[in-house]
């Protein structure tokens, strides 16, 4: 009886277990993973190079004071227009008037004296041509009239020095343009140590400079570039340099570099350069830090993806790419430069590949897949 029931539950074990194979082989495969793609293009990329700047004014011009003194008046709102030749300090002139007071008695004693000398001259000389007085008489009155009028030029040149520190009292503006806040109030003395050597600085920034510096590397390129033939030509004619400011907004003027240092530092390895922008809507101010964008080069039928697209893993970089079958196939590729949101690609894609965009989670290598195109322009918005 034993025997017959332990038959009976192998028979039963044999049968559920021939259904469950079965119905597990009449159950539908998975549907296909829906994913979005993007189809690669050949286009001409252009690569720039991004350096930090510092702005300075066209022209930046300390105002010192030149002479000593206490200040008595300020004549300008300061962050103000100025224009050339407008009265900016006032320092205290009664020592300095006293002075060319002064100066001006010692001419007018000089001019008596050569008055004094050149008429003993005239009255000893004709004497000495009778021989009515020694040589060594008129020989006298020549030296004498000689020392005065040597006075008299002395005398007059102290008075001009004495006049030009007292017009030093008064400090004008030498440029049109933007002056800064005051270093120096009524009442300061200035014009010596310890007080304020700089009292301000007036800036002309209708035209900015902008200075920043470059690698060797990054100069040796710029160089080749600009050595194609026709290059030369052609960024004579297009200005190359762009200002991204500090909220990321482009500066809307372009502008071009003035000069390249002579040398490169040995202790950094970089390059001083210049560049000048118009700057008409007074946007820029100087000591202002801007990003300055420079065209490197064009690669010619270049191929970019969007950078989510790509799958890094140990240095090596890898993409999905899906087959004329809708099979998901995974391909190592070698990067370029970051072109934006983009990634260039070197080498492993051609044109016209269906590369995944949106869905990596639900792919694998050989798996089919439900692929979308997805749109270039939102694409790359995002």
């Amino acid at each position: 009886m034993r025997l017959k029931t332990i038959g009976l539950i192998a028979c039963l074990s044999s049968l559920l277990l021939a259904c469950s194979q079965q119905q597990a082989s009449e159950a539908p495969a998975p549907p296909a993973p829906d994913v979005t793609v993007i189809e690669t293009k050949a286009q001409d990329v252009t690569l720039y190079m991004e350096f930090v700047g510092q702005t300075g004014g066209l022209k930046d011009i300390a105002i010192r004071a030149r002479v000593e003194g206490f200040m008595e008046g300020l004549h300008f709102q300061e962050g103000g227009d100025v224009k050339k030749g407008d009265l900016l300090y006032t320092l205290e002139s009664q020592p300095f008037e006293e002075k060319v007071a002064n100066r001006m008695s010692k001419v007018a004693e000089a001019k008596t004296l050569l008055t004094y000398a050149k008429n003993d001259l005239n009255r000893i000389k004709p004497l000495a041509e009778i021989n009515a007085v020694s040589q060594s008489d008129l020989d006298a009155a020549v030296a004498s009239h000689e020392a005065a009028i040597s006075s008299l030029e002395a005398a007059k040149a102290n008075l001009r020095a004495s006049k030009i520190e007292l017009g030093y009292t008064k400090i004008y503006s030498p440029i049109d343009g933007i002056i800064g806040k005051t270093q120096a109030k009524v009442g300061d003395f200035v014009g010596r140590d310890p007080s304020t050597d700089t009292l301000n600085t007036v800036s002309q920034v209708d035209t900015i400079l902008v200075t920043f510096y470059i690698t060797e590397t990054q100069y040796l390129e710029i160089a080749r570039h600009l050595a194609k033939p026709g290059q030369a030509d052609k960024d004579d004619r297009e200005p190359t340099l762009e200002l991204i400011l500090i909220d990321g907004s482009v500066y809307p003027h372009k502008g071009r570099p003035d000069f390249v240092d002579r040398e490169v530092d040995t202790t950094t390895g970089a390059m001083l350069v210049q560049a000048s922008f118009d700057n008409p809507e007074k946007l820029l101010r100087p000591g202002q830090f801007v990003r300055v964008r420079a065209q490197a080069r064009v690669i010619e039928n270049g191929i970019l993806i969007p950078q989510r697209s790509v799958m890094e893993l140990q240095g090596l970089y890898n993409v999905y790419v899906v087959n004329a079958d809708n099979t998901a196939e995974i391909r190592e590729i070698t990067v370029g430069p970051k072109v934006g949101s983009d990634w260039l690609i070197t080498e492993g894609l051609k044109p016209g590949e269906r590369v995944v965009y949106e869905g990596l989670q639900k792919v694998k290598d050989g798996v089919e897949v439900k692929p979308t195109v997805a749109d270039v322009n939102s694409t790359d918005q995002e």
